[in-house]
């Protein structure tokens, strides 16, 4: 029985690492609650195959800023997908942090792990201009000359650094000759690129009582929810692929391309997929569906998060709530403010 139960296990962690990235399990849990305290152990980090042992090995000193990455990579998936039937929800209790959900080459596929990997380039960048790691810093390459009324300063974001480390790391397993593999890493590329394409120029002022008589200025990231704001928007708009087999020298090799030839062909900063995603309705432990039941819904909203949607024409129910809120507020010179608390009554809409 003991056999049969570590076989089970093997066979099902084989599956998972199969389907997509169980490291991403660092960012979850006790191993990422305790990333500030203890130094990493890369040997105990699940699903790492031999390319990225090696490289948590040679820079140890920037796991914690890629675990970071995944973990407001997922912060971000679960707020803008927070009135959709699937929600980014991650489970406690396996390997695989979104369960099934991922095993499929789905819209949610894409999204997941392109906003993952642009979120591992983000918070390296971050890292790096904040000093936090020795082996990297600010970028000084791409400055070109100043404009008028504002020279160069400050620390630029080297975001060719943190893109470099996500590909290096993130996209190490996705060499298989396989559509999965040339998804993932069309995805992840692609997250990497919004980096690039929401870098801005951020301006300091210099002069006597605040004047602006010189601004220095450097290149910075934007704030991450600019990125999902961007990413969620590649959902709604990615391609849908279908797969081709070749004859290489090197064996069979699957690629993809478009299902429809009347659409404009995915570039590089669009997500794809190639398979269809199950409607979410209803609790499904082979998709990882959760169902909407309890949700709460929008009355109001005639998008995907209001009741009639998310609920999927099931109905709702509705009961109120009471909550406690500042109310009256007063500004008091100087310098407090005093507020009275108020009882406020709230209709909650629920799925049923």
């Amino acid at each position: 029985m003991i056999y049969l139960g570590c076989f089970l296990l093997l066979c099902g962690l084989t599956h998972v690492m199969a389907s997509y990235p169980i490291w991403w399990s660092l960012a979850v849990g006790h191993q990422y609650s305790s990333l500030g305290t203890q130094p990493i152990l890369c040997g105990s980090i699940p699903g790492l195959v031999p390319k990225q042992l090696r490289f948590c090995r040679n820079y140890v000193e920037i796991m914690p800023s890629v675990a970071e990455g995944v973990k407001i990579g997922i912060q971000e998936c679960q707020h803008q997908f927070r009135g959709r039937r699937w929600n980014c929800t991650t489970v406690t209790d396996n390997l695989a942090i979104f369960g099934p959900v991922l095993d499929k080459a789905t819209r949610e596929s894409a999204f997941v792990h392109a906003i993952a990997s642009a979120g591992v380039a983000f918070a390296v960048t971050r890292a790096c201009a904040e000093g936090s790691a020795t082996i990297c810093g600010c970028d000084t390459r791409h400055k070109g000359p100043p404009g008028e009324g504002w020279k160069w300063g400050g620390c630029s974001e080297d975001v060719e650094f943190g893109s470099m480390v996500s590909r290096e790391f993130a996209d190490a397993r996705e060499n298989r000759p396989d559509a999965r593999s040339a998804m993932n890493r069309q995805n992840n590329e692609a997250g990497r690129m919004s980096l690039n394409d929401n870098m801005f120029l951020k301006c300091k002022c210099h002069g006597l009582s605040g004047s602006c008589e010189v601004k220095t200025c450097w290149w910075s990231q934007p704030d991450f929810r600019v990125i999902g704001d961007y990413m969620k928007d590649k959902y709604d708009s990615a391609s849908e692929m279908v797969v081709e087999k070749h004859k290489e020298s090197r064996g069979w090799v699957e690629t993809l391309r478009p299902k429809y030839n009347y659409f404009k062909p995915p570039t590089e900063r669009d997500l794809v997929y190639y398979e269809s995603s199950p409607n979410f309705c209803d609790p499904n432990p082979e998709t990882g569906s959760f169902g909407t039941r309890d949700r709460i819904c929008n009355l109001t909203s005639h998008g995907i998060d209001g009741c009639d949607l998310l609920c999927c024409g099931r109905g709702h129910n509705t009961r109120t709530e009471k909550r406690k809120e500042k109310c009256n507020c007063i500004f008091h010179w100087c310098c407090y403010v005093s507020c009275q608390e108020c009882v406020r009554v709230y209709d909650v809409h629920t799925c049923k």
